[in-house]
């Protein structure tokens, strides 16, 4: 199975469409003084992760150009559900945005019921980033490439645990993904977040995570962790010499994180079109892209159309995954 990577390449054009939706943002009547006063940005994980990092880089730079605190709001549990919550109830005022990953579009195969519509009471705005994972082990795992993993997993089945922020989350279904391309009898542990999942697998309660490159990478320097593969299908230039799983030996694994910007769903088209204005501002200045770059992430920056399109197809693709490989939440 592979990911449409393509959906998450940024549109062309960039500069064009930054004047049409402007032009178009003042014509419709958004406020002069918008926005007048602190902007929350929910983030619906603990703080560490791969869709907290993304927002605090875009956060930034919405702050710089709006001339007000964008406030990082960490509301995690539930495998995000806590915090997407709280958005798609806020005001739709444009003073509460929503960063969240993947997992939006997971949620609706694992959970039986969820406090809002994934579809109806969230409005897209743009896809901001895409990310691959780093398939990292603990140094007592007796194995130092992926088919060594493959190996000793087939010889303990049962043995090992990996770990992730949480049922839904990219990192597990890139685990689950794992035990099922590779055959695997491994056991899901969930946390609250990526950082006490890497926690643990550092401390030796877990033996494996596929988790996003930044956190990870630190302590793969510090020979606390071992890294074997990566999940995309291109190597990462922040560790060049590290193959994709794809390349290891596992044909076809392909997944990548992606983090998208949302609103309320009634919130008014104008703020909707000032919103994705500044986020396909943002993504095109040269730092944005460096720190982006820096974590081995990509800028995207599409349309609310096309984002709204892509998410549907992730709920239907994921839906499938689910169902085939029995996925429920823990």
């Amino acid at each position: 199975m592979t990911t449409a990577t393509t959906a998450l390449r940024p549109i062309l054009g960039a500069t064009i469409l930054v004047a049409y939706v402007m032009s178009s943002a003042h014509a419709q009547g958004v406020p002069a003084s918008y926005p007048n006063k602190p902007v929350r940005l929910i983030v619906p994980f603990a703080p560490g992760g791969s869709n907290d990092i993304v927002a605090r880089i875009i956060g930034y730079k919405f702050a710089e150009r709006f001339g007000q605190q964008v406030i990082i709001d960490n509301r995690g549990g539930a495998s995000g559900i806590i915090g997407t919550d709280l958005a798609a109830k806020a005001p739709p005022d444009g003073y509460t945005l929503l960063m969240m990953s993947l997992t939006l579009a997971v949620n609706p195969s694992l959970f039986k019921k969820l406090p809002y519509d994934t579809e109806r009471d969230l409005m897209p705005v743009s896809l901001v980033a895409s990310a691959p994972l780093i398939l990292v082990v603990h140094p007592s795992v007796p194995a130092k490439s992926l088919k060594e993993l493959i190996s000793y997993a087939k010889a303990s089945p049962g043995k090992l645990n990996f770990g992730s922020g949480g049922a839904g989350t990219t990192p597990h279904l890139a685990g689950e993904m794992l035990k099922s391309m590779a055959g695997l009898q491994m056991t899901h542990v969930p946390y609250k977040g990526g950082g006490p999942a890497l926690a643990d697998l550092i401390g030796g309660q877990l033996q494996l995570m596929l988790e996003n490159i930044p956190s990870t990478l630190p302590h793969v320097k510090s020979g606390k962790l071992r890294v074997l593969a990566l999940s995309g299908l291109t190597r990462s230039s922040l560790v060049p010499d590290v193959p994709t799983l794809d390349e290891a030996g596992l044909k076809g694994y392909e997944i990548v994180g992606w983090n998208g910007l949302f609103l309320p769903a009634t919130t008014p088209n104008a703020i909707v079109t000032r919103l994705h204005a500044e986020t396909v501002k943002s993504l095109a200045a040269t730092d944005i892209k460096e720190r982006l770059a820096g974590i081995g992430a990509e800028g995207i920056g599409n349309t609310p159309q096309q984002f709204s399109t892509f998410l549907k197809a992730e709920i239907r693709k994921w839906a499938q995954v689910a169902r085939d490989a029995g996925l429920k939440a823990e």
